[in-house]
């Protein structure tokens, strides 16, 4: 029997705009398995922008997460467990599909609906051939193509959403205003623009205290933080959560796989009470790597930038990481509230549970927020899995994994066999069988400035740039003996040969990953050394040596390296004359000003992990002196 396409389906129930907002389901008779046995289900649980310590078994003094602790205890933790790659829609990608971003064709977030995004199955797609019911509720966020599997209505991100289909957006707030009328923002009140109600803000709120002219152009979803007036019961957490209640009373006859897709604790940062506060802010101390000096650190510029100042104030900062707790707190409560469903409607024994995050967040980790960096509040997130009488409960994976092993994993639990992957099933380790898979796990971000990659062993992190053309800084750091990483121990340490030994078999494994997915990076890192010790070569190209100049000259060089040039700087006779970071090399000395003679100019270069290299020239300066004009005989 041919399953009906989402459109068709959509059709065929008749249902108006409001129930397609609340991605209400269909009543479907139960399906009946080929051969009478009874298949496992899937409930898939998933946060956006939540790092592993966001969980009290993960060594949280603060936050207290006791539905998460039940779920591992009964199950599975993975003690390090990574995402493919540090931002919402590739990593969704990958997760869905178990292959990189480079063989997805979804490097970053505005691939969600390019035409280059590849034509591979999801886990869904095969459960749903195989006669799954496949229903997904809350942030979707990745190609909009993988959502026609699904028998309900798939809702889309904001400026994501096809033309004339309801949002996940729109669809809260028509939720929203059942139980919360709009209202206007009072005196010391600011408006939420996702949910259109008014909040308290936080001190670290991008607008908090600002004049009114100025707060339009420092409204941003991630800078907002405060105590929301909307009943707590009705947040966007709520509304996903109560979509997957609703979903699992409908379709518990099964086989199914059903997603809850929970946005927080993704910004904007504001909650209700009692999630508001639950935390106070004098309890939440900031992390130790605040105080980074990031010296040598890929992420330098990025943590200097104008908006990541704020996360440097400790005092403020207690305030995001109340407001982030208080989020967790209230997904672990609605996390509570479905694996109780799951137990009264008798499904905890035949459903395998999977809660993870799609990347984690700085939460002022090395003086940032957000995530697209590879330290491990970015990267590393949680991963817990249930499967009674077939997982051993209590077991602790301390290997690194990868979201990219989840499609494999998922399918041979649930006995499909046959699909492609360039993940690995993660079922040898939690069974504690002999594992034919890497020890290491890889992340990827496609970004020029910054390294590309980050390979992850039981003890190291390597973070290495595509090509020996970037300018990035590369950096290795110890983990157990640097856990904040803090001390890149290549890059521009002066003792970066001791390490060169561990860099280049961190590099090895790099390699053998990208000839695993043919990756089009490959010969890049390949040719890109792990320590360049080769100066930057300055050549002064203008004016020649030992010329004679006047007037306005321009002193200009030629600067090469293969790591990436810092500064230059332009000397004359000792004395520092200008200072650039960008091309064209080049200083305009006004030699007018300046007596007759002899003078040495020098051009001296710092690459990114400060070796240096000069040129040195000679000329002389002559300025003939001026006419005297007379004016005409009387």
């Amino acid at each position: 029997m041919r399953k009906k396409t989402r459109r068709e389906f959509i059709k065929d129930a008749a249902l108006g705009v409001a129930s397609l907002a609340a991605g209400i389901g269909i009543m479907k008779p139960p399906r009946v398995w080929a051969d009478n046995s009874s298949p496992f289900n899937l409930l898939f649980l998933m946060t956006d922008q939540q790092n592993y310590d966001a969980l009290s078994r993960a060594g949280n003094k603060v936050l207290y997460t006791p539905n998460l602790d039940r779920l591992a205890t009964e199950g599975v933790y993975f003690e390090n467990a990574y995402t493919y790659c540090p931002v919402c829609v590739p990593a969704r990608a990958v997760i869905l599909t178990g292959r990189s971003i480079e063989s997805l064709g979804v490097r970053r977030n505005g691939d969600y609906d390019s035409p280059a995004v590849a034509d591979v199955p999801t886990f869904d797609d095969i459960l749903s051939g195989l006669g799954y019911y496949t229903e997904y509720y809350g942030k979707w966020h990745t190609p909009y193509k993988f959502a026609s599997t699904y028998d309900n209505y798939v809702r889309q991100v904001g400026g994501n959403t096809p033309k004339g289909e309801v949002g996940q957006r729109a669809a809260y707030l028509q939720y929203l205003d059942q139980y919360s009328p709009q209202r206007p923002a009072e005196e010391g009140e600011l408006i939420d623009n996702y949910s259109n109600r008014p909040y308290v803000p936080d001190p670290i709120d991008w607008r908090y205290g600002l004049p009114l002219e100025e707060q339009a152009n420092n409204d941003s979803q991630g800078g907002r933080y405060g105590n929301l007036d909307i009943p707590f019961d009705r947040t966007r957490t709520a509304f996903t959560a109560e979509e997957t209640l609703e979903a699992l009373e409908r379709i518990k006859h099964g086989p199914f796989s059903l997603t809850c897709s929970i946005g927080p604790p993704h910004p904007p940062r504001v909650l209700p009470e009692p999630y508001y506060g639950m935390y106070p802010p004098q309890d939440c101390d900031p992390p130790i790597s605040i105080d980074d000096p990031m010296d040598n650190s890929p992420y330098a510029a990025r943590a200097s930038s104008y908006n990541m100042q704020r996360y440097r104030n400790k005092d403020h900062l207690r305030y995001m990481i109340s407001d982030y707790y208080g989020m967790v707190k209230e997904v672990d409560d609605w996390v509570g509230k479905i694996l109780d469903k799951l137990e009264k409607l008798g499904l905890a024994n035949n459903t395998l549970v999977i809660f993870t995050s799609d990347h984690g967040e700085m939460l002022g980790g090395h003086g940032m927020h957000s995530k697209m960096v590879f330290y491990e509040e970015s990267a590393h997130i949680p991963l817990i899995m249930r499967l009674p009488g077939v997982m051993p409960p209590g077991t602790v994976v301390a290997d690194p994994v990868s979201h990219i092993d989840l499609f494999t994993t998922i399918l041979d639990y649930l006995g499909v066999s046959g699909y492609e992957s360039e993940g690995h099933s993660l079922r040898p380790l939690i069974e504690g069988r002999v594992y034919t898979g890497p020890d290491f796990c890889v992340s990827e971000w496609p970004n020029n400035s910054v390294p590309n990659f980050m390979v992850r062993t039981a003890e190291w992190k390597f973070m290495f740039a595509n090509s020996p053309k970037s300018k990035a800084l590369d950096a290795l750091y110890n983990l157990k003996d640097d856990p904040y990483e803090m001390n890149n121990l290549i890059g521009n340490n002066p003792n970066r040969a001791d390490y060169l030994a561990q860099a280049e078999e961190m590099k090895t494994r790099l390699v053998s990953w990208l000839e695993s997915i043919n990756s089009p990076h490959l010969q890049g890192v390949i040719n890109r050394p792990v320590i360049n010790d080769k100066p930057p070569v300055v050549s002064i190209v203008a004016p020649e040596n030992n010329s004679l100049v006047s007037k306005i000259l321009t002193v200009s060089a030629e600067v090469t390296n293969e790591i990436g040039i810092k500064e230059v700087e332009f000397y004359l006779n000792d004395k520092l004359q200008k200072r650039v970071s960008t091309l064209p090399y080049s200083w305009d000395w006004v030699t007018r000003y300046y007596p007759d003679g002899s003078y040495t100019i020098k051009v001296k270069a710092w690459d990114i992990i400060d070796q240096t290299g000069e040129d040195t020239i000679k000329v002389n300066v002559y300025n003939p002196p001026k006419k005297i004009k007379y004016g005409p005989r009387r």
